[in-house]
This record gives structure tokens, sequence and C-alpha cells, in this order.
């Protein structure tokens, strides 16, 4: 049994910056949408954008903001790490994969053709 810690937010500040970044959120949304017919699509989709980029410097000013970042760039470092498949390893594992779905198509498809043979054929006598 795993012995982690759950982390949830405990600071009504930081509560409140949340909220308040889901309502700029919300506001962009409505706004993208309020300002439908008054300006061209290109206003509308900065508005939502420039919605999105103020709800995240808000949630990043939040205890959770800088451990969600944190743990981002963690998680960066971490794929830096990993060793990558070569291209020919690569093809080879799609070929292997494309060539076992085929196969199983053709079972499946086989099986499915026997079923169909013995109900409606044997059982029912269906021509």
């Amino acid at each position: 049994m795993s012995n982690t810690t759950i982390v949830t937010v405990s600071s009504t500040a930081d509560r409140l910056k949340l909220g308040l970044s889901v309502l700029v959120i919300i506001a962009g949304i409505v706004g993208y949408s309020y300002f439908e017919s008054k300006l061209p699509v290109v206003a509308r989709i900065a508005i939502f954008v420039a919605s999105l980029v103020v709800a995240a410097l808000i949630a990043w000013s939040s205890e959770t903001g800088r451990r969600t970042v944190a743990f981002a760039h963690e998680s960066y470092n971490e794929v830096k790490r990993v060793t990558w498949p070569t291209r020919k390893e690569t093809m080879q594992m799609t070929g292997i994969v494309f060539a076992f779905v085929a196969i199983m198509g053709l079972f499946l498809w086989i099986l499915d053709k026997s079923v169909e043979w013995l109900l409606f054929s044997v059982l029912l006598g269906w021509k």
C-alpha cells in the first residue's frame, strides 16, 4: 500500500486566487461569445487567449501553481534523460503492431463468420 501524502489547497488566499483564475477564464469565454457580432474573430480569440494568460498568471502566484510549475519542470528534465528508440527500432515495433492488428482482425472476422454460420445456418436453419 502506498504511503504518499495527498496535498490540497489549504490557504484561503490560494483558494481565492484559484477561484479568481477560474472566473477570469469564464469571463474570457463569455467575452468571446458576447462580442460575436461586434468584433472580428481574431479579436475575440485574442480576448480569450488574454484571459487564459491572465488566469495562468493568477494561478501561478498561488502555492499550488508554483508546485505545478515545479512538477512540470521536473517532468521535462526527466523526459530529457529518457533513452528514446532509434528510427529502425521504432519502424520494427510499428510493423509488429500492424501485423498483430491485421492477424487479430482476420481471426476475429473468421470467428464472427463461424458464429454467424453456426447460429443462422445450423441452429435456426436460415439461408
